[in-house]
């Protein structure tokens, strides 16, 4: 008789596992499967005739003005397609910076922190290089240049800061956020401010919002902004271009 109760113990116990595992990884497919799609009617109205872009063999969007000699890497905020930031990207290149906007495993910048590996060497005519990205993108950006500080001039944070001790290279840093920005933790923002360089330069957007750097709609959680995605794009482009032509 306590053959077939420790048998039913053990069937209970090995259905339990299972249970809780199937649930796990049915949770894991719902929250890895749901993100933040690009507005497609926004970006095309955005879009200028002429504007050109493809994607690598990595599924990365670049945009490739001729004879640029300034490239920029930016990384996606967390949840979020890489394809909302094309009118970023698209306002640099006109400016004559070669852009690329990294593809995350399941949008998620945190999974592939060395996406840039490999994009300067496909571009050899680029004589200087930037890192950025948005949000968590930025953060993963900022860890991944702190190990390639020779190979970049600069570093761009949108809506992000850098757990990163940075403070001692040599890099060109610029920190964009909005004012209206309720998502990016504000604490650690002003912690980790010391983790930059001296001369780090901050711009806060004047009405801007966390979701604004690309066109995705609205993000939860997010301050109400009283500047259009446009008018916030348009305001970080120059911010960078700034830094990159200073």
């Amino acid at each position: 008789m306590s053959f077939f109760k420790g048998r039913r113990r053990r069937l209970a116990v090995s259905l339990s596992i299972f249970l809780v595992l199937a649930i796990t990884v049915a949770a894991c497919a719902i929250y890895l499967g749901g993100y933040y799609r690009a507005d497609g009617d926004a970006i095309a109205a955005f879009m200028t005739n002429g504007c050109e872009w493809r994607e690598d063999g990595n599924e990365n969007i670049v945009f490739e003005p001729e004879d640029a000699t300034r490239g920029f890497i930016l990384y996606p905020g967390g949840k979020v397609d890489h394809a909302a930031y094309i009118p970023l990207m698209q306002a640099l290149a006109e400016e004559g910076i070669l852009c690329v906007i990294a593809k995350m495993p399941f949008h998620l910048a945190v999974l592939d922190m060395n996406a840039a590996e490999g994009i300067r060497e496909s571009y050899p005519e680029i004589e200087e290089w930037y890192i950025g990205g948005h949000s968590l993108g930025g953060a993963m950006a900022a860890s991944y240049v702190a190990g390639h500080t020779d190979e970049y001039a600069g570093l761009v944070l949108l809506g992000a800061y850098s757990t990163a001790d940075l403070s001692d290279t040599s890099l060109e840093v610029l920190s964009v956020y909005g004012s209206e920005d309720r998502v990016m933790n504000r604490e650690k923002y002003d912690e980790c401010f010391k983790n930059l360089p001296d001369g780090a330069t901050e711009t806060v957007i004047d009405g801007g919002c966390h979701a604004y750097f690309g066109m995705y709609g609205a993000q939860d959680g997010d301050g109400a902004p009283s500047i259009t995605a446009s008018e916030q794009i348009a305001k970080t482009a120059d911010a960078i271009l700034d830094m990159m032509t200073d």
